[in-house]
């Protein structure tokens, strides 16, 4: 009976050291989770000029285990003033994607609006995502090079081009999100007296005077206002999102109405917050999760089963 007790002693103690010897060894390895960042130095020939990005590689993507396999990749687009460096200098945003088997790139727009001028005729930001930007991610890194492995999001400027990618190349995006989107851009006069004076020189470069035919190209409220029902189903999904204190929520919040109105497939947040990086680092988490979500296969599985049963 003793040498009973004896045991049963031993063995209570030895649970809690065993659990404790573990927990270090868990700790490294949750700590070795971590994203590698490289930066490519890419010649724009239609920009004319060098225009870098950063990429963002899950922790997975350098192991032995997986040098097979290829990655979703989000297209995360700068604000107006900003560069390809702010969202991996200005939020936490290679931790957060470090949680997730996806690649981050951060592209280089400078204050072109992510769109073709005709007023410069080297600005042709929208072509050179498009045609430049993106295959030469999938040259040099495992992406997958379908449709259900893009997605694009960005703020302000970004989330308008985001959102302007989505609409007008459905056939390259499953995704598109808008953080506090500067959704209205296409429509701003820059004779208005009222405009704001660091905005003007970029609004005017982009899409020229109010007549110019770049702003009907590129007019998002526009496009979806003029898209015809068949085509609905083809878009990606849309997220938008702005916070309650943000001068541009008046822009946002008719967009999710628009997009309520042409019934448009989307989610729209409207959350406490203001334009800055407090907010949109926050909100990125949100964007990384969806795009998990939506890209997963059981999505994909689910997706492809709701279209044939329409």
């Amino acid at each position: 009976m003793r040498r009973t007790r004896s045991l049963i002693l031993f063995l209570l103690l030895l649970v809690p050291l065993t659990t404790h010897g573990q927990t270090p060894t868990s700790d490294a390895k949750a700590l070795a989770l971590k994203s590698s960042v490289e930066t490519v130095q890419f010649e724009s020939k239609l920009v004319s000029a060098k225009l870098p990005y950063s990429v963002v590689l899950p922790p997975e993507y350098n192991s032995t285990e997986v040098r097979a396999k290829s990655f979703p990749v989000l297209y995360l687009l700068h604000g107006l003033t900003g560069h390809y460096t702010d969202w991996l200098s200005k939020s936490k945003l290679a931790e957060h994607a470090a949680r997730y088997q996806i690649i981050v790139v951060t592209p280089e727009g400078n204050n072109g609006w992510y769109t073709d001028s005709n007023v410069a005729p080297t600005d042709k930001y929208e072509t050179y995502i498009i045609k430049e930007l993106i295959p030469d991610v999938e040259k040099r890194f495992r992406a997958i090079t379908a449709r259900q492995g893009r997605a694009v999001a960005g703020l302000s400027m970004g989330g308008y081009g985001a959102l302007k990618f989505g609409l007008k190349y459905p056939e390259m995006f499953t995704f598109a999100a808008s953080l506090s989107g500067a959704l209205g851009a296409a429509s701003i006069n820059p004779d208005d007296p009222q405009i704001a004076a660091w905005l003007k020189p970029s609004i005017e470069r982009a899409y020229g005077k109010i007549d110019n035919p770049v702003r009907a190209a590129n007019d998002v409220f526009k496009i979806i206002r003029e898209l015809p029902a068949e085509r609905v189903a083809s878009l990606p999904y849309l997220y938008i999102d702005c916070g309650t204190e943000d001068f541009l929520i008046g822009s946002n919040m008719r967009m999710a109405a628009l997009l309520v109105e042409r019934k448009i497939p989307h989610e729209y947040r409207q959350l406490p917050g203001k334009h800055d990086w407090p907010y949109w680092d926050r909100q990125v988490q949100e964007v990384l999760k969806i795009m998990e979500q939506r890209m997963s296969p059981a999505f994909a599985v689910k997706a492809a089963g709701a279209s044939a049963s329409k």
